[in-house]
């Protein structure tokens, strides 16, 4: 009788340890989990419904919403605000903002845009004589 005497002893100790291991894996899987969901750096410092000045590279040009009315999007990475899209309205002749040279557009190729920010990462270039797309390069 002395064996089931120190099976229930040792019982305590067993759930202690395993308690210690899942508070253990839980805290990795919050730590894994937090890291998981880290996102590159946001449009930190674009306040909505102010004027915006963001230079970087072009990651995408994207000019097919105008066959629908809609604004074109062109990305730029940047190294201040992350990604930030940049919006070109399809009714371009309603804008203040001088034409641009979509044709020159290209990813890769640094550039600069002067617009109001609409949202937290998206600056839209139209509606003031001082906005502007330029390609730095």
């Amino acid at each position: 009788m002395v064996a089931p005497a120190r099976v229930l002893d040792e019982t305590p100790m067993r759930l202690q340890s395993s308690l210690r291991s899942r508070r253990i894996l839980l805290v990795a899987m919050a730590c894994l989990a937090g890291a998981g969901c880290a996102h590159p750096p946001s449009a930190a410092g674009l306040t909505v419904g102010s004027e915006a000045t963001v230079d970087g590279t072009i990651a995408s040009v994207d000019t097919q919403p105008w066959s629908y009315d809609g604004n074109a999007e062109i990305l730029l990475d940047t190294a201040t605000h992350g990604r930030v899209s940049v919006h070109l309205p399809a009714r371009w002749n309603l804008c203040q903002a001088p034409p641009i040279d979509v044709e020159a557009l290209s990813v890769g190729r640094r550039a600069q845009a002067v617009g109001t920010v609409t949202a937290a990462d998206v600056v839209v270039v139209c509606e003031r004589p001082e906005h502007r797309l330029l390609l730095a390069d």
